[in-house]
């Protein structure tokens, strides 16, 4: 056990206003059972109390230290955090979300035993009252090394796990590989710049990594007139993966394309009607895509019989049926979309 624990991980916990969850994410990650750890707090200028708490967390556990910083999102807290790392491998973890005992442990000993590239602990999603909800990943059933095209395909069929809170890496596999600062969608971008450099990720069954889904999360947040970038970052990201499949992974092209054509249908249910207007460029274009696409929402078989009659129907009429469609969610007294 000594040889297995000689490596250092430095898991890294971006902070921002989670006083009410903190505590429960940080002692999550002081009884891991693989002791060699530094946990950093990076406190991305909170200002209900959270940067004092942290400090207090620190006290009690000489592994855990505190880096406060002016506000600039996630991502750039992360960086911040890559930057500060002293350890051989790194983690990332979410202020709200919390851990099994065994995450990093099993995730170590998978990565040196077999000397993976990459290894990823299975997640589930839990309320903010601890109750189950339904899987967003599917784990498989026993241990599976993913090649890197195959996990693309994965992601492209929204099957697979771009979270960084659920991975571990070698530290030289960053290189100069940094999270997008002020976009959303950030972890699929860069786990797709990462994966074309690395053979593949080994995915453990085991769900020890819990995601809490929480009402306030930013890519929650829902108005009548606006409503979270995360929508449209997705759609661009799609964009760049039906270029990167069509350049490096010829057989992804169709899942490229299915995705893609997802993609406009998620942000065209989410857009706000008063932003559906000629003069919004980006909504332009994804009426565009639809449209040029036409062929493809007909025949690509990994879309389903719904997604195909939503997308003909946005293609043909797409103010008239988000209007009917924000209506039925209010019937249905869901808040999820503007209306």
């Amino acid at each position: 056990m000594e040889h297995f624990e000689s490596k250092k991980i430095s898991i890294i916990v971006p902070v921002y206003n989670s006083i009410d969850c903190l505590e429960k994410c940080v002692r999550s990650l002081a009884v891991q059972t693989y002791t060699n750890l530094e946990i950093l707090l990076i406190d991305d200028g909170s200002t209900d109390g959270t940067a004092a708490l942290a400090e207090e967390l620190a006290k009690t556990d000489a592994r855990i230290r505190v880096h406060h910083k002016e506000n600039g999102g996630a991502s750039s807290a992360r960086n911040v955090g890559i930057a500060l790392a002293t350890g051989e491998y790194l983690a990332f973890a979410d202020s709200d979300d919390y851990l099994e005992p065994y995450v990093y442990e099993e995730l170590m000993r998978v990565l040196t035993e077999g000397n993976y590239p990459a290894a990823q602990i299975s997640r589930d999603e839990v309320d903010e009252d601890g109750n189950r909800l339904p899987d967003v990943c599917i784990p498989p059933k026993k241990k599976r090394f993913c090649d890197s095209e195959t996990f693309l395909k994965e992601l492209l069929l929204h099957r697979g796990d771009c979270s960084f809170c659920t991975k571990l890496f070698p530290r030289e596999v960053f290189g100069a590989h940094r999270f997008p600062e002020g976009e959303l969608n950030e972890d699929f971008r860069l786990l797709v710049e990462m994966l074309q450099e690395i053979a593949g990720i080994v995915i453990l069954p085991k769900q020890g990594y819990h995601v809490v889904a929480r009402k306030a999360s930013t890519t929650r947040t829902r108005t009548k007139d606006s409503f979270s970038r995360v929508f449209t970052d997705i759609v661009e990201n799609a964009d760049r993966m039906q270029a990167l499949a069509d350049e490096k992974y010829p057989a992804l092209h169709a899942y490229a394309v299915c995705f893609n054509l997802y993609q406009r249908l998620d942000y065209l249910l989410h857009v706000p009607i008063p932003q559906m207007r000629a003069d919004n460029a980006f909504y332009r274009g994804v009426k565009t895509y639809l449209r040029r696409h036409l062929a493809d929402t007909v025949k690509n078989p990994y879309l389903t019989k719904k997604n195909k009659i939503y997308l003909l129907l946005f293609t043909i009429a797409p103010k008239t049926v988000r209007r009917v469609h924000a209506g039925k969610m209010k019937l249905r007294g869901r808040g999820d979309f503007p209306q």
